[in-house]
């Protein structure tokens, strides 16, 4: 059988989705460029002739996450709906209670980046868009009249960090606090800050 001859573009694709799989399953430190090469059956020169060194391939990857989680977040605030359903929309898929990426592969690029000053560009790249998304749409919330919010960006930085560190604790500390009250907090927060009454939050999504 005739082998696929992938295109650069292709190939590079495929490499970082190994990359991610293998991070995933051995952590940052302990993956090496023999395992992603392992994966995908080609050889450790192929994956450095693509990326040059482990530190280079890791932040890649990391990135390539990140913008996958991005697209779907410009998916869930580009719906045709009020600002507040698709606010609540992206709070509850990015939560560590919804379908966001894996945790876990973000928690440990979170610790790595502290040394590694590609994956921490990375890392603040995405943390940065992220919060200008949600700033973006709980400010057409304010101009439509749906809610109030005096600062926006400030509210967009204070319900990153409690999902963030809702995450840690849900994925790192087993027990810390359930799900179902971990929700509840997120619900909570987001009423909060938006000025909204509790039973805003039983609002069904589309």
């Amino acid at each position: 059988m005739a082998r696929v001859r992938l295109s650069v573009a292709e190939r590079r694709e495929n490499l970082l989705r190994a990359a991610i799989e293998q991070i995933e399953a051995r952590g940052v430190a302990a993956v090496r460029i023999a395992d992603v090469a392992s994966a995908l059956g080609v050889s450790n020169a192929l994956v450095l002739y693509h990326f040059s060194t482990k530190e280079r391939l890791v932040a890649d990857a990391f990135a390539f996450a990140a913008e996958a989680d991005l697209a779907r977040l410009r998916e869930l605030l580009g719906r045709r709906t009020t600002a507040l359903r698709r606010l609540r929309s992206a709070v509850r898929w990015y939560a560590p209670t919804g379908q966001a990426k894996g945790w876990r592969l973000w928690i440990e690029g979170w610790a790595v980046s502290l040394r590694e000053p590609a994956l921490r560009d990375v890392a603040r790249g995405l943390d940065r868009r992220w919060k200008a998304a949600l700033a973006e749409v709980i400010a057409e919330g304010v101009a439509a009249g749906e809610f109030c919010c005096p600062d926006p960006a400030g509210t967009a930085l204070r319900l990153t960090a409690l999902l963030d560190g809702l995450a840690v604790q849900l994925t790192s500390y087993d027990g810390a606090v359930s799900r179902a009250r971990a929700r509840e907090w997120v619900e909570e927060a987001l009423d909060r800050e938006l000025g909204l009454g509790a039973r805003t939050s039983s609002v069904q999504e589309p």
